[in-house]
């Protein structure tokens, strides 16, 4: 699928034509530059690699030098692959927002907030067990039982348990791109998207 690489700049609201306030997201999307082209020929598969944002050359490997060298283009910070591009783009081309101008909704493609070791209340939803009276005074956010007994003596693969939290590769689907400004690069985009502020994102069509 066609998209960019951009940056989590934050959330706003904006009204709609109704008068109703709508809570977005602003995302800093581009410009990109085309890095690799990939070829079944050559790579086994087609793709485009964009680059986003700059980089120092101090901070830049030898090899990846070369690699921007050769796309005749300046180091970038991040690359990604992504197909289904319509016409034929070439080495330093650049792609910016208004790839989305005729784009109703999109999927973003994110890292979660981390959020540390989380119990079962925060990390499944638990209710907790157990009354809160009658001397019970430290079990009211436990998970209770774990399923464990004489057979099959073990504990299940894929009980919900406390455990790390965020930090984690999250896809939101069919979010509604509510305005596109190209002249600064910005995509507005209905609802929160993973990350925070000032992560980097992939939105797709």
């Amino acid at each position: 699928m066609p998209g960019l690489l951009g940056k989590k700049i934050g959330m706003t609201s904006v009204f709609s034509a109704e008068g109703k306030n709508v809570p977005c997201t602003v995302i800093e999307l581009g410009p990109c530059v085309v890095t690799q082209v990939k070829t079944v020929e050559k790579d086994g598969y087609n793709a485009i690699q964009l680059g986003f944002e700059e980089a120092k050359e101090k901070n830049t490997s030898a090899a990846l030098k070369g690699h921007f060298k050769k796309a005749g283009t300046t180091p970038k910070r991040h690359l990604a692959e992504f197909t289904g591009f319509d016409g034929e783009l070439n080495l330093g081309d650049t792609i910016t927002v208004e790839l989305f101008n005729d784009t109703a909704y999109v999927d973003v493609i994110g890292t979660s907030k981390g959020k540390g070791f989380q119990g079962v209340v925060k990390r499944h939803g638990f209710g907790g067990v157990g009354q809160a009276t009658h001397g019970q005074d430290d079990r009211l956010r436990k998970p209770g039982s774990i399923g464990a007994c004489s057979y099959p003596a073990k504990v299940f693969k894929g009980m919900r348990m406390g455990g790390h939290m965020g930090n984690e590769r999250v896809t939101t689907h069919n979010l509604q791109v509510l305005k596109v400004i190209p002249e600064h690069n910005l995509l507005l985009i209905k609802g929160s998207v993973p990350g925070f502020k000032g992560s980097i994102v992939s939105v797709v069509k």
